[in-house]
């Protein structure tokens, strides 16, 4: 199936998909800092630039949005008409770096929290418990 957009528009719309800052992952960060949690944001030195860097827990928080992470069952998660083998390819990808990245930062002694975008919209209450009880 050919895409409905013009190139152009296409390159558009893609470049207006942020990866950091997003309403999320502000969602999240601004509840830490109102509990009184400091944190570091996209640490390069750490493997994937973790989204939150909480160095005195020795804990990064992933904050993945569905789709682009293949958040399987998700509403949000829906693999695209046009162009599905080079979408499914992409977002497997993403997911097999996903595991590396957290992987190498147990090995180092991290502790990994990973959460969806949907979790953040729905389950916000149960998220903030998990938070909390892994960050004491």
């Amino acid at each position: 199936m050919p895409d409905i957009h013009s190139p152009q528009t296409r390159s558009y719309n893609m470049s207006r998909i942020r990866s950091r800052d997003t309403g999320p992952e502000m969602l999240l960060r601004r509840w830490l800092f109102s509990r009184g949690f400091r944190y570091r944001l996209h640490e390069k030195k750490l493997p994937g630039k973790p989204d939150i860097v909480l160095p005195k827990y020795r804990t990064v928080i992933f904050v993945h949005g569905c789709f682009w992470h293949g958040h399987e069952g998700c509403r949000y998660f829906v693999m695209p008409k046009t162009r599905t083998e080079w979408w499914r390819e992409k977002i497997n990808q993403n997911t097999i770096r996903d595991i590396s990245n957290t992987n190498k930062l147990k090995e180092a002694g991290w502790t990994v929290l990973e959460v969806f975008e949907c979790e953040l919209k729905r389950k916000f209450d149960e998220i903030k418990i998990v938070l909390l009880k892994n960050l004491k």
